[in-house]
């Protein structure tokens, strides 16, 4: 299991939602990018709730994560 607990959450834009859930589509940088898989789905309790989201794109890994309670998102990049 990869802890990328240290690292900084940037601010990213979902484009598009498979299902109303799940992240099909975020823009990054200026850039799209296109889900391929979303390898894995948990819930955070911080402050407030969170969905969080690790995908699969052709660009490299990515965990998403939801504020619930305002409905931003941010990303943290895992790998390339």
């Amino acid at each position: 299991m990869m802890h990328y607990r240290n690292k900084p959450r940037e601010a990213v834009e979902i484009q598009e939602k498979r299902f109303g859930y799940f992240p099909k589509a975020f823009r990054w940088h200026g850039k799209r990018y296109d889900v391929q898989a979303v390898e894995r789905c948990w819930t955070a309790a911080r402050r407030s709730p969170h969905l969080c989201f690790r995908v699969r794109c052709s660009e490299g890994m990515f965990d998403l994560y939801q504020n619930v309670r305002d409905n931003t998102w941010q990303l943290v990049p895992l790998r390339a």
